[in-house]
């Protein structure tokens, strides 16, 4: 691993890690009392099971995030997929802050439609810059799609 490549990799998992931490504050604020008192669906996990995955998905795409980077921010190609990864990481972190902070199932469902819409067109373009970089974000768009299934399921079942 090249020094630019180990520093690029660095910087964008500190970047995702700490858009994680970001979003765990807002979930941490309802997570003991509103989250509980809601009907959820019988494939909800339990709690616990939350901050391992993400912490892994975040991992993922900061390497990922860090590789395509790693190809040269000049590139044009380089600048639309970490311009789409950036806009992705944004609504990743309204999730959190419109679902637990702001307690909004429903502006929380269309934010992760978004958010994976775009999700697709970030590893469109990842793709297009290095393969690896697009594989490593294939987990986190399946967890994006189980995320958003149970966040319509949790939003119906309060209606």
């Amino acid at each position: 691993m090249t020094t630019k490549l180990f520093i690029r990799i660095s910087f964008a998992l500190g970047a995702c890690l700490f858009i994680g931490f970001l979003g765990s504050l807002a979930t941490q604020a309802s997570i003991g009392d509103w989250y509980v008192q809601l009907n959820k669906p019988s494939f909800n996990p339990p709690n616990w099971i939350f901050g391992p995955v993400w912490t892994l998905l975040y991992i993922l795409m900061g390497i990922a995030a860090g590789i395509v980077w790693s190809k040269g921010f000049y590139h044009k190609w380089v600048k639309t997929a970490l311009y789409h990864f950036g806009f992705q990481l944004l609504l990743n972190a309204a999730w959190s802050l419109l679902f637990f902070g702001l307690q909004e199932p429903f502006w929380a469902l269309l934010d992760i439609i978004a958010l994976f819409i775009v999700l697709l067109f970030t590893i469109k373009w990842f793709k297009i810059v290095n393969n690896a970089a697009a594989y490593l974000l294939v987990p986190y768009a399946f967890w994006v799609i189980f995320a958003a299934i149970l966040n319509f399921e949790i939003w119906r079942l309060n209606l």
